[in-house]
C-alpha cells in the first residue's frame, strides 16, 4: 500500500541538544527557568540550530541563557535518553568551559529567570526540579576528571569551524 508520507517525513531523527558544565571553584553555573508554569533548573543548554556546529551551539546557548561568554575547554561526552518533557529521544552533547566575560545587563532567553552558581550538593538537592537526569551525570563526569579533546566533535559543514 503506497504511503502518502514522503521519505523525509518517515525517517526518525532524535532531538540534538548541547549543554555546558561551567565551574567556578566548587560552584557550577545553573539556569533557573520557567517550564510549563513551574520553575526548573538546568545547565546552560539548548538545541542545535540548522547550519551551526555543535560546539558553537554550546557557546551560544550559554550566552543566551546566562549572559556569560565562555570558552570551551573539553568535550565531556554524548548522552542518549528519552525526554519525558518532549516524549522523544535526545542526544545531548556536553562540554566543559570557563567564563571569559559576563554581561549582567544582557536580556536572557524567554523563560529564563536567572543564572545561579551552586554547589553540587545544592544542585542534587533540587531533585525533581532538575530538568533532566543528565545534569548530575555531566557534573559528575566533570568531577571525575573526564576531559575529551574538543576535536572529538568534528564539523564538516562548509565554511564553519568547530
Amino acid at each position: 500500500m503506497p504511503s502518502s508520507l514522503s521519505q523525509a517525513e518517515t525517517v526518525w531523527c532524535p532531538r540534538v541538544t548541547v549543554a555546558c558544565v561551567v565551574a567556578r571553584g566548587d560552584r557550577f553555573l545553573i539556569v533557573e527557568e520557567e517550564i510549563f508554569g513551574e520553575l526548573a533548573y538546568n545547565q546552560p543548554a539548548g538545541h542545535l540550530d540548522p547550519g551551526e556546529t555543535i560546539p558553537s551551539a554550546a557557546v551560544r546557548e550559554t550566552l543566551e541563557e546566562t549572559g556569560h561568554t565562555i570558552a570551551l575547554d573539553a568535550f565531556l561526552g554524548v548522552w542518549q535518553w528519552t525526554s519525558h518533557e518532549h516524549g522523544e529521544q535526545v542526544l545531548r552533547f556536553s562540554f566543559a568551559g570557563h567564563v571569559v566575560s559576563h554581561d549582567p545587563d544582557r536580556v536572557l532567553d524567554e523563560g529564563i529567570r536567572r543564572a545561579l552558581w551552586l554547589r553540587r550538593d545544592e544542585i542534587e538537592a533540587m531533585g525533581p526540579r532538575l530538568r533532566s537526569p543528565l545534569i548530575m551525570r555531566t557534573i559528575d563526569a566533570w568531577l571525575d576528571g573526564r576531559r575529551l579533546p574538543l576535536d572529538t566533535v568534528e564539523s564538516l559543514l562548509p565554511g564553519l569551524t568547530p
